[in-house]
Parts: structure tokens; sequence; C-alpha cells
């Protein structure tokens, strides 16, 4: 009976309209005509596509009473629920939501799209979830670290991703007995309180050099924030604060959809942010935000690098009146390391909006507190940094800070005083530089012009001079020269490549040196300048262009800094010269003490002959002096530290300042025939001179006596 009268309702339907007035009727009639293609049913519902005059079809996904084809214009297309009727075809990993006119399949709670698929299609298929794996630091040695990471591995073993809704819910609450860390809410708890042990006692990470700590650091704060992230993704629709014992503060939010502004609080920060530039790519699964608070990162991250943005440097440097150098940037707030489940977010906008909470501290005249983020490197260890970063203001212990990198970030606060160059090295420098360039000067046109000293030595001796002449030259004049990078970048470039020239003919002059003491044991003096003609100038020209060209081909930006054209000491770049500078220091002093030795056993077994002794005495001063023109006194730079450091600072400036009037002194001055050469030289200036006066005086007497005499 019930079945009869559903079959009349359509009937009965066309029966009650026809009673409506004409007008109404016609007027609706000539309004969808208006808007019908001609020979198309004027009623087709919404939903629907025109077959013909008579007939409609309704959309996929839509049905009507009479089918999928509708006659009766009382008809309308509904949606069809393709989840409770069994009609769709998600994969058993996900579950089937239904929309307006089709469906979605998404990955079950605790479920990941597997690669190549993306979440919330009706092709979706899905994977359970896993706990990401987290390895030690390649190359890093640490017994703390080792048992901080098996640690880890158990939290691994015992993760259940189909429990972790129930995680968020007791997050807080003590572990049940018989419990699994996944399900009391433990995954969490435990993974951030054995962070906060390895941080109170590290054991042997405080032993590591600096840049292993840094380094370790850098993969403590990735991996900590990646398993966060992905453990987020295994509960949809929680939002969560867990507080560990130390004080480390965790804040999530996960939500399937979101839109507008989201803000996170906690007790040590504040953080706002877009949710669509927080979420990503649409169908990646659910959106998380997070922040991550770490007041005992602090201590890992001391006297770590800053490397402002070009900027904020000059602001600094323009405040401080000086260049900003080995200044020791003291972290005033607790880490903060922001969670998104967008990495890519480095062109998009809005930014991120964090508002640090930190202990009251009012800069002075010359402070300024800096946001910054934490910036490591690819081949290990890491530093701050201030690009795409930036600091909106400062009120009573608060500091608003605006970036738009996810990672980790804090407030830094440079000191009072930063230490400033000494005025009077660099008078010491400068006057010592312009009397080394005028006696180069003279020492490398000796070396050319007197023929009499014209060997191998002699050739050593006008390289090393040519060298030093131009870097000195070069660093007087341009070392300053920062306007223009690519200009700043080719000087630099410039005296890396004289200055390595020059250490490697000091090389050169040191192994002369010793293999001519080695051949006076036996006079054989051949055989050494054989080997040197063959050998100089190959590597005193080529070493040093092999090693500026790998250098500047590997890091081209390193050339140039901010304040001096010269290389950058971010990523080891500056042992591109130091390296090879301590190489030669080191084994040039080598030779000088093989070299006195060698002497002092060939003066004890001398014989009568004095031509001989006078020559190995003289061989002697001259070994003796070249412990300066063989830059071994360079060496003094490494001892300035400590209360000797502005001694060292001195006797450095001053001895290296001045080795090209050591060169002078020793190889022309000291030498009886450049003085002899002088002394003809000198002869020979004079003589047009005397001539000219001899004849001045018989003009006037030839003048005079041509002249009558008068009585």
């Amino acid at each position: 009976m019930r079945k009869r009268f559903l079959r009349l309702l359509p009937g009965l339907s066309v029966l009650l309209l026809l009673p409506l007035g004409a007008a109404a009727l016609s007027s609706g009639a000539s309004a969808s005509a208006a808007s019908v293609p001609p020979g198309c049913a004027p009623w087709c519902p919404q939903n629907s596509t025109c077959i013909n005059a008579t007939a409609c079809r309704c959309h996929p996904g839509f049905s009507s009473w009479s089918g999928e084809i509708i006659t009766n214009p009382a008809d309308s297309c509904d949606d069809v629920d393709e989840c409770s009727s069994g009609q769709h075809r998600c994969h058993n990993s996900t579950v089937c939501v239904n929309t307006m006119g089709s469906y979605r399949c998404c990955c079950r709670p605790g479920w990941t799209p597997l690669p190549g698929f993306r979440d919330n299609q009706n092709t979706t298929v899905c994977e359970e979830m896993s706990f990401p794996t987290w390895t030690p630091p390649p190359g890093i040695q640490s017994q703390s670290l080792s048992g901080f990471f098996e640690g880890v591995q158990d939290l691994r073993r015992h993760f259940k991703p189909a429990s972790a809704q129930n995680t968020v819910r007791v997050v807080t609450g003590p572990r049940g007995p018989g419990q699994s860390p996944a399900v009391s809410g433990g995954c969490f708890r435990d993974l951030i309180q054995s962070v906060d042990e390895l941080l109170k006692a590290p054991g042997d990470l405080e032993t590591l050099a600096l840049p292993d700590r840094h380094h370790t650091v850098t993969h403590l704060l990735s991996g900590l924030e990646e398993i966060l992230r992905t453990l987020a993704k295994a509960m949809p629709g929680a939002s969560f604060t867990y507080q560990s014992p130390e004080g480390t503060e965790l804040s999530l939010v996960i939500q399937e959809q979101g839109h507008g502004n989201v803000t996170l609080g906690q007790s040590h920060a504040r953080m706002v942010l877009d949710w669509a530039m927080a979420a990503g790519a649409v169908g990646s699964g659910p959106a998380v935000a997070g922040i991550l608070s770490s007041p005992n990162m602090q201590k890992p991250l001391a006297n770590a690098s800053l490397e402002l943005d070009p900027e904020r440097q000059a602001e600094l440097e323009e405040t401080h009146d000086s260049p900003l150098r080995g200044i020791q940037w003291r972290i005033l707030s607790a880490v903060k390391s922001v969670l998104l489940s967008n990495t890519n977010t480095t062109k998009l906008d809005p930014k991120v909006t964090v508002i640090f909470s930190h202990r009251p501290e009012t800069p002075g005249t010359r402070q300024e507190l800096i946001c910054a983020f934490w910036k490591g490197a690819g081949h290990g260890g890491g530093h701050w940094a201030t690009t795409g970063c930036r600091r909106l203001g400062s009120r009573n212990g608060n500091t608003t800070c605006l970036g738009f990198l996810p990672g980790s970030m804090a407030i830094l606060v440079n000191p009072e005083d930063v230490e400033k160059e000494d005025p009077v090295l660099d008078v010491i420098t400068y006057v010592g530089l312009s009397l080394s360039l005028l006696c180069l000067l003279l020492a490398a046109l000796t070396f050319l012009l007197c023929r009499a000293i014209q060997n191998t030595s002699t050739s050593l001796h006008l390289q090393l001079s040519l060298c030093l002449f131009l870097a000195h030259l070069l660093f007087l004049t341009a070392i300053d020269r920062t306007e223009i990078k690519v200009l700043c970048a080719l000087i630099a470039g410039a005296l890396h490549y004289l200055y390595l020239a020059s250490f490697t003919w000091m090389l050169l002059e040191g192994l002369h040196l010793f293999l001519t003491a080695r051949n006076l044991m036996v006079v054989n003096y051949s055989s050494v300048s054989r080997f040197m003609k063959w050998l100089m100038f190959p590597v005193g020209y080529g070493v040093p262009a092999v090693i500026v060209a790998i250098s500047a081909a590997s890091r081209p930006h390193l050339y140039g800094t901010s304040t001096r054209c010269w290389l950058r000491s971010e990523s080891g770049f500056i042992w591109g010269f130091l390296g090879p500078v301590c190489a030669i220091c080191s084994v040039n002093l080598a030779f000088f003490l093989m070299t006195l030795w060698m002497l002092k056993s060939r003066l004890s077994s001398l014989n009568s002959d004095v031509s001989t002794l006078q020559d190995t005495r003289m061989l002697t001063f001259k070994a003796t002096a070249q412990l300066f023109i063989l830059g071994c006194t360079w060496c003094l730079g490494i001892l300035q530290v400590g209360p000797a450091a502005r001694v060292m600072a001195y006797l450095f400036t001053i001895i290296n300042s001045l080795q090209g009037v050591f060169i002078f002194l020793v190889y022309c001055l000291l030498r009886q025939q450049v003085r002899e050469q002088y002394g003809k030289w000198f002869k020979r200036v004079r003589k047009p001179k005397a001539e000219s006066e001899t004849f001045t005086l018989s003009s006037r007497a030839m003048s005079d006596a041509s002249k009558p005499i008068t009585i």
C-alpha cells in the first residue's frame, strides 16, 4: 500500500501545480526559456543536464526518484552517499568521507599516504606511520650521544601509531601499568625528557671541538623537529601543550583544514601565523603547527658565531665605530623550534611572528637585541644567521621577531664593548709596510742591475721581493675597497695569490739555504743551482695558483668581507691561506735549525783555509738573519692569546711589516759586492757633476782673461 502511495506522489504534485495562475506559469516559462538552449527542457533541476525537450539527466554522484533520467518537472537530483551505500572504491587503508556529488578517501589515524599518492583523493593508498629513523650524526664519537640514541631506538620499537590519538588525551598523565609509551602518552614525554637529560648532563659532549659540538646540536634539532612533526600527523584534530620538569615546553595544533591565523601560546613564547602557510600543499594530510621551547639548548650553542646580513652588520659597525670582530654573542632567550607541515616557506608571505619571553634586560647604548635563527652547515657545524629574520620590537622582557624560516630561533645580545682595532698597530703597519715597499723596490733594482751577483740565489731574492712588493702595495691601497663587492672579491683573490706566492718563494729560499749548507760539506754547488733552476718557477708561481683556483672555484662568495677585501672565516675558508702558511713556516723553521746544526759541525772541522772560514761565518750570519726573511716570525700570530696577546700583537706587526727592510739589509747592504757596485754607481753620478763644475770654472776664467784691462 505504501509503495503504491509513493508512486502516486509525482502525479499528485502535477495536479497541485495545475491550479497555479497562468501569469505565474507564463512568466516562469519565459524566464527559463531565455536561459535554456533551444530544444532543451526548461525545467531541468539543479545538478542535472538537459537531454532533450522532455528529459534531463542527473550529474554523476546524484540521483532522482525516477532514476538517472528525469521526465517529471517535479523531480530533483539529490546527492548519493557512496560511503554508506558501499559504492565507493576506497582502499582498506583509508576511510571514506562523503562529499557533495562525490567522496574522498582519507588515511586512517596513524597512517600516511604511500610515496606517489596524495591524501583525500579517490585513489589514496596509505601505509601505517612508522617512527622516523634517527641515527647519531656521522663522525661524532660520544658515549653520551650513543646512550641517547639507544633510548630513541627503544621508543621506536614500542611506538604504536594506531593508539596515537589516545596519546594526546593523556599526554601529561602518568603511565598506567602494562602500558607502552605510545598508549600512555609517554612517546612525546619520554622523547623530550631524553633530550633534556642529554643537554643537562652532556658528559663527553662538552669535550668535543666547537664545530663538532655545533654539528651535534644541528643534528639534534633537525631530528627532533622531524619526529615531532611526523608523530603529530598521527593525531588529527588535536591540540595540546606539554611541559617537562626541566622547562622544555611543546605546543601543537593539528587540523585537517583551517583558515585565517592560528596562535600558539606557552609560558616562554607565543607564535602567530597564517594557517594556509602552515598547511602547505593541499592533500598532504593533516596540517601541523607547533613550537618547542628548550632552555637547555643554550649551553651547547654557546660561543657560536653570528652571520649578520649586510644591512644589519653595517648598522652595528656604525654604532660601534669599528668592525665587528671576535664578538661573543650571548643567547638571551630559550631556543624556539618552529614546527610546520610546510617546510618550504622561504618564498611565502605572510611570515611567522614569534614573541619571545625572556628575562628583562635593558640594552646599553651600544647593545642591541638580535633575532636570529640557527643555520646548519652542509658539511657539519652551524652558526646563527639573521637573513630573513628581523626584530619588530622589545618591551618588558618580550621581543617580537618576524621570520619565514621554520627551524630554531633565539634572541641574541651583543656585549656593550666591542674590541676596537688598536690605532697604534695601524700606524706601525702602515709605516712598516711603507719602509718595506721602498726597500723592496731598491732591492729588486739591485738584483736586476748588479751583474756581479747574478746567480740562482739572486733570482730567488728577486722573485720574493717582487711578490712581497706587489702584495704590500695592494694591501696598503685596496684592502678597504669594499664598496663594490665584485671588485672587493677580486682584490681579495689577488692578495690571496700574492701572499701565498711570497710564502712559496720563502719556502724555496729556505730549501736553497739548506741545500747550500749541505753541499758545503762536500764543496759541491753545481747540483744546487741545477736543481733550483728547474724547480723554482713552477713551484713559486704554480702552487699558489692551484690553491687559489681551487678556493675560488669551490666558494667564490667567501672572497671579501663587509670591512676588508680578504678571505672570510666561514666554513673554514680562511684555512686556504692559513694552512699553507703554517706548513711553510714549520718547514722553513726546520730548514733553519738543520742549517745551523750543519754549519756548527762545519765550523768545528775547518782547517786553516781563511777563505773557507770567512765564507762559512758569513753563511752562518745569513742563516741567523734568515729567521726573519723566511717568514718564521709569522708564528707569533699563533701566540696572540692570554695576557701576552697585546705584546705578541706588537711584535708580530713590527717584525713582519719590516720584512722588506730585512731583505734589503741582508741581501744588499751587507754584501761586499753590492756595496762596491753602489760605490761605482755613486762615482758615475758624481763624475758628470764634477766635470760640469770644472767646465764652468774654466769658462769663467777664459771670460775674465778676454776682458780689457783699464788703467
